[in-house]
């Protein structure tokens, strides 16, 4: 048995913090929110975000930053996007050099274009960070759906403690050493999945999403691979795998906030109506900087920043992306009369 504390007590922490309790392990939930601590102490249930899913006796829920940093052997880092900056910030002063540390948020900030792992390194230097990441929704791994995701570290010891933790016979845990691929495909899956939002507020069908899906896979992976990525790991859990679940479900609140672009709301009024944090807004603008600072197309993160910061309408978008100069699907393959 292992003592775990999760950082970030929304659907995701919550999640998962009931599902290590139930794996055996001395779980630890620590939010910031004290109505949100109150309310999951009370009736041992996150009826916001979780409603019907039981946590566990045995999680010890706390608004006490201190206590859930002290005396754990993993730390999980499972606050939304906008908030790791901050709350490893204020954790660093109570968490030991060379403590192990999961980050399971998805997201890129907009100001320096760091991933969030890059983040927590920069706030906390010394720690042992790793990510986890796949196709996995908090609703489904509350129940207990099969699924599996995929842990990325830069010591294979770390990885295989972090995989040990959190398996069990319905959630299968890989393990990769390319971490920035991971994080790249967690995050701007996020934009794709805005863009397939809208597709369907659109009523545009299977078609126009699929194309979408796979020619935004194609995005994500030449900017992966542009910043030290590996192709595996897009064509993996946290490439294409991420990428679909996310633009295809009513669990996902990115894929969610771009129907309702779609249909014609603006940003700030798709956000509210979907009242969780977006994370693909947030990460919407970094993706496209980053394309310009390495080079490299992204026209489908180009057009849904279009949309969402430019007063785009969507069909004009999605008209640009069916007008633009006819190309080569991949550049790497030709034909033998050319070679």
């Amino acid at each position: 048995m292992s003592k775990v504390s999760f950082l970030g007590a929304g659907s995701w922490g919550t999640a998962l913090a009931i599902m290590l309790a139930n794996n055996g392990h001395e779980v630890t939930l620590w939010s910031a929110v004290e109505s949100e601590v109150e309310m999951l102490q009370t009736h041992r249930e996150h009826k916001d975000r979780l409603p019907g899913v039981k946590l566990p006796e045995s999680v010890v829920v706390t608004s006490n930053l201190e206590s859930a940093c002290k005396g754990f052997d993993l730390i999980v880092f499972s606050v939304a996007s906008p908030y790791v900056r901050s709350t490893a910030k204020k954790a660093s002063e109570f968490i030991p050099k060379g403590q192990r540390i999961v980050n399971v948020a998805k997201g890129i900030e907009n100001d320096t274009l760091m991933t969030l792992r890059d983040i927590i390194c920069e706030e906390m230097p010394g720690m042992d960070v790793s990510v986890l990441s796949g196709p996995s929704h908090a609703e489904e791994v509350s129940i207990g759906m099969p699924t599996t995701v995929v842990v990325g570290s830069t010591s294979k010891e770390t990885a295989k403690y972090v995989q040990k933790i959190f398996m069990n016979d319905r959630f299968r845990v890989y393990t990769s050493p390319d971490i920035i691929g991971i994080e790249l495909g967690g995050s701007i899956k996020n934009v794709i999945a805005l863009a397939a939002g809208v597709c369907d507020g659109l009523g545009l069908g299977d078609n126009t999403k699929a194309a979408l899906i796979t020619r935004g896979i194609t995005e994500i992976a030449r900017l992966g691979v542009a910043m030290g990525g590996h192709m595996e790991t897009f064509c993996g859990l946290s490439g294409i795998g991420d990428l679909i679940v996310t633009c295809t479900s009513t669990h996902s609140r990115n894929h969610n906030a771009g129907v309702l672009i779609g249909k014609g709301m603006s940003m700030d009024e798709a956000m509210k109506e979907v009242n969780q944090v977006v994370e693909g807004v947030y990460s919407a603008k970094a993706a496209f900087a980053l394309a310009k600072k390495y080079n490299v197309s992204m026209p489908i993160v180009e057009q849904i920043n279009e949309v969402l910061f430019d007063g785009v309408s969507a069909t004009d978008a999605i008209q640009v992306l069916l007008t633009r100069e006819e190309c080569h699907e991949y550049q790497g393959l030709t034909w033998d009369a050319d070679k």
